[in-house]
């Protein structure tokens, strides 16, 4: 297959604009080093640690996305949940004062009389 023409290369230059390699500007060839701006680990906005963490060891792209999708999903969801616990928990204290509060008050010398006296006062209707 050696009488099919080469292909055309096609660059993008830095201001997004796509050229052929051979109607390059004399300024900008493509083999001219570029230069890599490093922002350390410590110095990405907290959100973005874990992203920068995925990216470094080699994870892809789709990992970091399923975690910027997932993590405030993740914190959404486990607070709800709290706030779920929180509620019945309330619920549970609020109940078994009330059964306490019961028992003692029918448990007592008072709760006795006062169970006599309706017991008396129901047989007297009848």
């Amino acid at each position: 297959m050696t009488n099919l023409p080469e292909p055309v290369r096609v660059v993008q230059l830095p201001d997004g604009q796509y050229v052929y390699a051979d109607q390059l500007p004399a300024l900008i060839q493509p083999t001219a080093p570029q230069v890599v701006h490093q922002q350390h680990i410590h110095q990405a906005p907290p959100d973005r640690t874990v992203q920068r963490v995925a990216l470094g060891s080699g994870m892809g792209a789709g990992a970091v996305a399923a975690g910027v999708y997932f993590g405030p999903l993740l914190v959404g969801a486990l607070t709800a949940i709290a706030a779920n616990l929180a509620i019945l928990a309330l619920l549970a204290a609020v109940l078994s004062w009330g059964v306490v509060t019961v028992v003692k008050s029918v448990a007592s010398t008072e709760g006795r009389g006062a169970a006599k006296s309706l017991s008396k006062a129901r047989r007297r209707r009848r």
